[in-house]
């Protein structure tokens, strides 16, 4: 498997050599493989225009994809669908040609084409200046121009358009640089001419004196300056200047005019070609260029164009010398173009480019002796596209993925920045140039650098955690570590518990070698503050919290117990820090903690060692936790803390008790049960109290009954005990008990069974006995009698002793007679009135036999309204009178269900009875057949009229009870109701 991925990655070294563009290594990586599945496409890729010119070509211009072409000495190429002077490049395939007019022997020497590719400027050997415009129809002569070879045209890309170009910079073989403008308007025979000025502002010189004008440039910064660069056959000058408010038509007078006094600076170098050419980068349309590169005799000079500089616009620069057999001796380059990273230097049979980092060739492309040398070569700012031609073909360059080896180079450079920004969308380029990085950050010492770099890439987790170790750099480690736990998926827990607690251990061990050093106590602070942002950190949570165990014992290993509070704390592990707190008698600490989290169940656990040191904070931290707290759970906390029995001890467990009682409305036996028993030990003034506010129904009070009378009873106190014997209805142990405290405690509890007159009465007797054997009190005894309406005289004499005169019971014998006497009296009274009463009786009843009806032969059932004579029938002596039948479906409806079941019994059987035999003789035997079987059908018939016809269906107790029953049956609703639609 090795060499097979050895193989693969040879494979792609070589394949990457092979790609035209900068020079490069293989570099191998891990954790990335790549398989190139086609051929990388180069990136200049020559492709020769499918056109044949019918003259040499002399010159060629191109601009926004508007190439324009002079044939021999007298003719334009161009589409004849757009502009006389151009040919579009989407419609290549229709050429046009454009005649000049001339008749004398002047031939085109340069032809200048703006950046809209709309205006065309035609330089004549003659010194003399054609303009064609893209809009326009013809071929127009500029006179003020007349008697100037130009060689150069710097063009106003900020105020130019298709109809005018605005102020532009011509410079002339002569080495003046002129001013001018130039409009597309055609006015006719006596029309404006389309140079609307042409000034000259400045002159530029050599040693020599005057030197043609090769390149001009012009450009306006950001901020509002300007900027123009123009170059000779050996100097680079440079003006910047910023236009006077409002004077954008004064075009650039204004700052060349700040170089009449004193030359503008330049750059010389002593070779000479002949001649030199600029050319500019512009990433894209209409934005200020990035870089330039001037061809001269010593070589390329390239460079950063920085708008911002206040002195100077270039910056960065640097001379790559030409490649061999490139110069000013056999094989002098004509032309040169710049793209993002090389310079395209056109050599008479070949075109080089050359990386503008390295300054190595990347590309040698050599062209066929058939189509002649090269001419020059231009490129279409627009586009990115390259043009080359000879006199008999022309060439196109595509620019395809220019920068996509560029990171390599940067990688060699050191320039880690730039790598990692040309490979941003590569992940598998972006880990090498991040390991490169690393390592070069680790030779230079800079181990914090190091590790963060070394956390972003797919090296060996061990290897480079083994690398800090053996430089015994331990934060750096931290930092390698920590960016490598941020980087953890939610699914990789063992890597996250492995990397918390390197990190944890490695923080503790850095924290113990630096505590006590007084000379590294700001270091101390600031990694201790650094364990707290680690510990404390959201994205570490997560992980954190999945192993708090193992850190936990790190951080008791090495003693950190302050660490280990905070730690707990961030975990929400409060158990821990309450523990701690109790261990170190921070008592108030841990109740602190425990009031400010409220957590019922660290309440229950920790209570029975809290309550023995702060009693009263803990149970005012009860009473704030309310109804969150069960005080079922705090009762053994409170029974072990009560049980020495001192009044602060059992006030404490009272005041809770109560508040859970009287506020929270506890009605949990067990605590009412236990307060019942602090107060029969603690505060025995409040149990009656407590007792008599529970109430008297053995239902209704929380207590147990039976416990509280034991309790009470083993405390010796008494009348609570009789408060319960009177909740348990106990009365006569009530009464007994009573006795022994207060004889009218007792009367009151010989009062309460009010429905059981003889139980009242035997109580009763009790405190009379007790009065009378016990107490010796005859007053006392009477005052019994007379509370007591059942006890007579009588009933008390057998109490007294023989001794006692008849003068102590006058009164009450008396009395007695006299109640006996008007009982007598009211027992005669109701004896008359009862014997009148049944006088009444006797007479009604006769009355009643005598009573009887009459049906008339119309008369009709009061339900069917059918002849009531048709059918068996029923009349009441309230004149209703119905048919059998009706009043059975009438009456059936209203009966209970246990009548409804026995009328349809008796309807049964009456239905199976034999019919009346006719005859006495035959009767009697019906009748004494039927008494050996069963009811008579008479019998049934009595038993059926009992149920049925016992009143009136509409006088009767029935109709009263239907008064709630709708007049409509509910199931029969929807019919009833549609049947009156």
């Amino acid at each position: 498997m090795a060499s097979i991925l050895d193989e693969y990655e040879n494979s792609l070294s070589r394949s990457a050599v092979l790609q035209p563009g900068c020079p490069s290594v293989g570099i191998p990586h891990s954790g990335y493989v790549n398989a190139q599945l086609e051929k990388e496409v180069p990136i200049f890729t020559k492709q020769r225009i499918d056109f044949t010119p019918s003259e040499r070509i002399t010159s060629l211009v191109v601009s926004s994809n508007q190439l324009c072409m002079s044939l021999g000495k007298d003719t334009l190429l161009r589409d004849g669908d757009a502009c006389p002077h151009s040919i579009d490049l989407g419609k290549a395939n229709e050429p046009n040609h454009v005649e000049l007019g001339r008749k004398d022997d002047a031939k085109v020497h340069k032809m200048f084409l703006d950046h809209t590719g709309s205006h065309l400027l035609i330089a004549l050997s003659s010194t003399e200046v054609l303009y064609v415009n893209r809009n326009g129809q013809k071929v127009r002569p500029l006179a003020r121009w007349k008697g100037q070879l130009v060689e150069s045209v710097g063009w106003n890309k900020a105020l130019g358009t298709e109809s005018s170009t605005g102020p532009i910079l011509v410079g002339t073989a002569q080495g003046h640089i002129f001013e001018a403008e130039l409009s597309a308007s055609e006015g006719g025979l006596f029309g404006p001419a389309p140079d609307l000025y042409f000034r000259p502002l400045y002159v530029l010189n050599e040693e020599g004196g005057p030197a043609p004008v090769c390149s001009l440039e012009a450009e306006r910064g950001p901020d509002g300056r300007s900027f123009v660069i123009a170059t000779t056959r050996q100097r680079l000058f440079q003006f910047i200047g910023r236009a006077a408010e409002g004077a954008e038509a004064q075009g650039f007078s204004g700052l060349f005019a700040a170089y009449t006094d004193h030359p503008p600076p330049f750059r010389e170098f002593p070779s000479n070609l002949g001649y030199s050419e600029l050319a500019f980068y512009t990433p894209k349309l209409r934005s200020a260029p990035r870089a330039f590169a001037w061809m001269m005799g010593d070589g390329v000079l390239y460079g950063a164009l920085d708008c911002g500089r206040p002195d100077s616009l270039l910056s960065e620069e640097r001379v790559w010398e030409y490649p061999e057999g490139v110069g000013p001796g056999a094989s002098p380059p004509l032309a040169i173009v710049l793209t993002q990273f090389h310079f395209l230097l056109l050599l008479a049979d070949r075109v080089e480019a050359v990386c503008t980092l390295t300054g190595q060739v990347v590309l040698r492309d050599h062209f066929l002796e058939k189509f002649g040398p090269l001419k020059h070569m231009v490129k279409d700012s627009s586009t990115g596209q390259l043009w080359a031609y000879t006199e008999r073909a022309v060439f196109r360059y595509h620019v395809q993925r220019e920068a996509r080896d560029v990171w390599r180079t940067y990688l060699d450079m050191n320039r880690f920045d730039l790598a990692k920004e040309y490979c941003r969308e590569r992940p598998d380029c972006l880990d090498t140039v991040l390991a490169r990085e690393a390592d070069f950050c680790f030779r230079q010492r800079r181990y914090l650098e190091s590790a963060r770099c070394y956390a972003l890439t797919q090296s060996y987790f061990e290897e480079i955690a083994l690398k800090f170790l053996e430089a015994r750099q331990e934060e750096a480690l931290a930092e390698f570590l920590q960016r490598k736990l941020a980087s953890l998926k939610p699914a990789e827990r063992t890597q996250a518990t492995l990397l918390t607690t390197w990190l944890t251990e490695l923080y503790l061990s850095r924290l113990g070698a630096l505590q006590g050093d007084p000379e590294a106590l700001t270091l101390y602070r600031e990694t201790k503050e650094c364990f707290r942002t680690f510990l404390s950190s959201p994205r570490h949570k997560e992980w954190l919290f999945a192993s708090r165990a193992s850190i936990h014992e790190l951080l008791a290993s090495h003693g950190d117990t302050e660490h280990m509070v905070y730690f707990a704390v961030i975990m929400q592990d409060y158990e821990r820090v309450v523990a701690y707190h109790c261990q170190h008698e921070a008592y108030e600490e841990a109740l602190a903690v425990l009031a400010r989290h409220r957590d019922p169940q660290l309440f229950y656990k920790f209570s029975p060692i809290l309550i023995r040191h702060i009693p009263r904070q803990l149970v005012d931290a009860w009473i704030e936790m309310g109804s969150r707290l069960d005080a079922r759970q705090l009762i053994p906390a409170l029974v072990n803390y009560s049980q020495g029995g001192e009044v602060q001890q059992v006030s404490q467990a009272i005041r809770y008790m109560e508040f859970c009682v009287n506020v929270l409305g506890e009605t949990e036996q067990a605590i009412h049960n236990y307060l019942l028993s602090l107060y029969a030990r603690g505060r025995p003034d409040s149990l009656l109290a407590y007792l008599e506010q529970a109430g008297a129904s053995p239902h209704r009070v929380h207590y147990d009954l039976k416990y509280a009378l034991r309790l009470c009873a083993e405390h010796g106190h008494h009348r609570a005990c009789v408060h319960v014997y009177k909740v348990l209805e106990l009365y006569e142990e009530a009464v007994d008990l009573a006795l022994q405290v207060d004889v009218d405690l007792a009367k009151q509890c010989a009062d309460l069974p009010e429905e059981d007159e003889e139980l009242r009465k035997k109580l009763w007797l009790k405190i009379a006995r007790h009065v009378v054997q016990e107490e010796e009190d005859v007053q006392t005894a009477m005052a019994c009698l007379a509370s007591c309406p059942l006890l007579k005289i009588e009933d008390v004499l057998p109490f007294f002793p023989d001794f006692v005169t008849i003068d102590h019971f006058k009164e009450a014998i008396c009395s007695s007679l006299k109640a006996y006497n008007h009982h007598i009296q009211e027992l005669q009274r109701e004896m008359e009135e009862a014997t009148a009463s049944a006088q009444r009786i006797r007479r009604d009843l006769q009355e009643l036999r005598g009573r009887y009806g009459t049906v008339e032969p119309q008369d009709k059932c009061a339900t069917c309204d059918f002849p009531l004579l048709n059918r068996p029938f029923y009349l009441f002596l309230c004149g209703h009178m119905f048919h059998a039948d009706c009043l059975l479906q009438a009456v059936r409806p209203g009966l209970p269900a246990y009548k409804q079941a026995r009328l349809e019994e008796l309807q049964r059987k009456l239905g199976a009875a034999p019919p009346p035999a006719k005859g006495s003789a035959r009767a009697k035997e019906a009748e004494g057949g039927a008494a050996t079987a069963g009811p008579s059908r008479e019998q049934l018939k009595a038993d059926l009229d009992e149920l049925v016809a016992a009143e009136c269906v509409y006088c009767g107790e029935l109709m009263i009870r239907s008064i709630d029953r709708p007049f409509i049956d509910p199931q029969r609703y929807e019919e009833e109701q549609l049947s009156w639609l």
